[in-house]
C-alpha cells in the first residue's frame, strides 16, 4: 500500500456550455464535498477562447487524441483563482485545487501574490494544479508565443517558489530581472504552495516535476493507464535525481453502478486499495449528484466513509 495518505476528489462545476444564470450549484457542491468528508475540490481553467477548437483532439500540442472541447468558444468558463477564493470562504475544511491552471498566461509576480494570499485566506488548503494547455488562441490574447509554452510555464513557477522561499528575493534571465525584492504574506505551508504537474511521461514534464513539483496529474494515455504510467514517472524522476517516494499522484476512481443504475459504492471502493498501491494518491470521481441537498450528502458522505476505509 502506499505510504502516502490517500484523498478523494471531485471537479466542481465551474464551467457551463451556456449562461446558467447564476452560479449558486457551484457553491451548493462545493459545500456538499466539505461536509460530506472529500478530501479536495478541483475548478478548470480557460481565460479566453479562439475558434479552433477541434485542437482539443490533438495531443501533439497537448491536447487529448478523441477528446473535445466540452463548452464551444461562448462557454462561460469562471477564472479559477477567484473561483476558489469564494469557495474558500464559504468551506473550512476542504483541500481548494486547480485542475489545471494555465499558469503561465498570468504575469509570475502577480501569481506568486494571488495563490500566497488564498493560502493564506483558506488557512493553508490551496493545491495549485498547472500544465501549458492545448489552445494557442489563449496564448495570443495575452501576447505569449505558444510554442514557448513550456519554456514559460518553468519560468513563472521558478519565480512563484523563489517569491514564496526567499524573503529578500533577486531574479535574473532573459525575462525578468529583479533584485531586493520582498513579497508579504508568504504561504502558509511550507515550501509554498504545492504544485502538482499535469502532462504524459515526456522528458519535459519529467523535469518540471523534478524541479517543481509534488504531485503530477497524468494526461491522455498517461491518464488512461495511470498504472503503467505511475511506474514510469517514478523511474524517471529517479534518474533524474528526484526521490519519488512522496509523489502525489492524481487518478480516477471509476464508479460502478447497479443493474438499475444506482451507485454501488461497495463495489466502486473495492478498486481503493489496488490503485494506491499502484501509487495514486488522490483519488478523483466524476459523479452527477441526486437532486436536493439531503440525497446528495447522505451519497456522497456514504462514499467518502467507505473509501476513507478501503484506504
Amino acid at each position: 500500500m502506499n505510504a502516502l495518505p490517500a484523498q478523494l476528489s471531485m471537479g466542481v462545476a465551474s464551467f457551463s456550455a451556456e449562461d446558467p444564470g447564476g452560479w449558486e450549484h457551484l457553491a451548493k457542491q462545493a459545500r456538499l464535498l466539505d461536509e460530506a468528508g472529500f478530501d479536495r475540490l478541483a475548478v478548470s481553467d480557460h481565460v479566453v477562447f479562439g475558434e479552433a477548437l477541434d485542437e482539443y483532439g490533438r495531443p501533439e500540442i497537448g491536447g487529448q487524441a478523441g477528446g473535445k472541447q466540452p463548452t464551444g468558444p461562448d462557454g462561460h468558463w469562471l477564472e479559477p483563482l477567484t473561483t476558489l477564493a469564494y469557495l474558500a470562504g464559504i468551506t473550512s475544511r476542504v483541500r481548494l485545487s486547480t485542475g489545471i491552471l494555465l499558469a503561465a498566461l498570468r504575469r509570475p509576480a502577480v501569481l506568486a501574490k494571488s495563490a500566497a494570499t488564498l493560502d493564506v485566506l483558506s488557512r493553508g488548503r490551496l493545491d495549485l494544479g498547472v500544465g501549458v494547455g492545448w489552445q494557442r488562441a489563449e496564448y495570443d490574447a495575452a501576447g505569449l508565443d505558444f510554442a514557448a509554452r513550456g519554456h514559460l510555464l518553468d519560468h513563472t513557477l521558478e519565480v512563484c517558489q523563489t517569491l514564496w522561499r526567499e524573503q529578500r528575493a533577486a531574479w535574473d534571465s532573459p525575462e525578468l530581472r529583479f533584485e531586493a525584492i520582498h513579497m508579504m504574506p508568504k504561504p502558509l505551508q511550507p515550501g509554498g504552495v504545492p504544485l502538482w504537474i499535469s502532462g504524459t511521461v515526456n522528458p519535459r514534464v519529467v523535469g518540471r516535476l523534478a524541479r517543481y513539483g509534488s504531485g503530477w496529474i497524468p494526461w491522455g494515455p498517461a491518464a488512461a493507464d495511470v498504472t503503467t504510467a505511475i511506474r514510469r514517472m517514478k523511474d524517471a524522476l529517479a534518474e533524474a535525481g528526484r526521490d519519488p517516494g512522496d509523489l502525489q499522484v492524481t487518478g480516477y476512481l471509476p464508479l460502478v453502478r447497479d443493474s438499475q443504475g444506482a451507485l454501488d459504492i461497495a463495489r466502486t471502493v473495492e478498486a481503493v486499495p489496488g490503485l494506491a498501491k499502484a501509487g495514486v494518491t488522490d483519488f478523483r470521481v466524476s459523479m452527477r449528484l441526486p437532486d436536493g441537498y439531503a440525497a446528495a450528502l447522505d451519497q456522497l458522505s456514504a462514499l467518502a466513509q467507505a473509501f476513507h476505509e478501503a484506504a
